[in-house]
């Protein structure tokens, strides 16, 4: 396949992955720039709680996929750790598996 190998594969991967949960925490800490903890007794400002309101479930969805990259990109670099740690054992035993 082109001379990469399957950690090439597994790093790009990671490297996307990782790229989409920078964005994601960036775009989300941007979003909850204009979020308040505020109470709202008059009836004429339910307009603005409707838009806290808004503002913190694009928060709160943000929040659960930026968790779901996070966790993905912890597990694609503990599998390419784990593919370089076997090579490295192999190449210590002179091409023979353990």
């Amino acid at each position: 396949m082109f001379g990469t190998t399957f950690l090439n594969w597994v790093l790009i991967a990671w490297g996307s992955v990782t790229a989409i949960f920078i964005v994601l925490m960036i775009f989300k800490s941007l979003a909850g720039l204009r979020e308040d903890n505020m109470v709202i007794l008059d009836p004429a400002e339910s307009r603005q709680a409707a838009e806290q309101r808004m503002i913190t479930a694009k928060v709160e969805r943000l929040t659960v996929w930026a968790k779901r990259f996070g966790y993905a990109s912890i597990a694609l670099l503990a599998v390419s750790g784990a593919i370089w740690v076997y090579r490295g054992v192999i190449a210590f035993n002179g091409g023979q598996t353990p």
